[in-house]
């Protein structure tokens, strides 16, 4: 099985940076937009964030597809803090979201997951110490990787055989065949690490 997350080939400089700084440049920039509490500095977040999409050689339409999918969320929490607080912290909120949510997103674009891998491996090394298996960990998160265009795949495919059976207004018909397809796809992931002999430790 192989692993396959997000990533674009490419060789801009953003694509040189090893893995763990652009995580350490990811995490500061989140505590620097909390500490700041400042609707401008986050919309300024936001519009640097749009701009280094293309600077990168990666399309807009890249983080168009990313706040398409997170609209809902900013259009809840903005009508949420406009109703019961002030318009400025919803357009803070929803801006640092929005910045923090893309930024996130180019980093995965931009790194491979074989680097990110090794990063995190490296990083539960110590647990070796209280008995954790780094190399396990490491599988999780592939795993998980892996889980992010599944799951996107799943909800495709149902949603065009939805739309295909001139479908409308039932939503909740779309929850079954994506649990059904995901759960077709857990069995196949669960038989290739079987083949693989990765679970062989926990059967002696």
């Amino acid at each position: 099985m192989s692993t396959v997350g997000l990533y674009v080939p490419g060789d801009g400089p953003l694509y040189r940076l090893p893995a763990g700084a652009k995580l350490l440049a990811l995490l500061l920039v989140g505590v620097g937009l909390i500490a700041a509490a400042d609707h401008r500095v986050a919309l300024t977040a936001l519009a640097v964030a749009l701009v280094l999409y293309p600077l990168v050689g990666l399309p807009l339409g890249r983080a168009w597809s990313v706040l398409r999918v997170l609209w809902p969320f900013l259009l809840a929490i903005g009508l949420f803090q406009i109703l019961f607080g002030e318009w400025q912290t919803a357009l803070r909120l929803c801006a640092q979201l929005a910045a923090l949510v893309l930024l996130a997103n180019l980093v995965t674009l931009t790194t491979r997951v074989r680097e990110m891998l090794d990063l995190f491996a490296w990083m539960v090394r110590p647990l070796r110490h209280v008995g954790a298996d780094p190399a396990r960990i490491a599988l999780v998160l592939a795993l998980t990787i892996r889980s992010i265009p599944m799951v996107a795949a799943a909800w495709q495919a149902a949603r065009e055989g939805y739309l295909a059976r001139g479908l409308t207004g039932y939503p909740h018909l779309l929850v079954v065949p994506v649990i059904v397809q995901l759960l077709r796809m857990a069995d196949a992931t669960g038989e290739a690490l079987v083949a693989r002999g990765i679970d062989e430790a926990t059967r002696r």
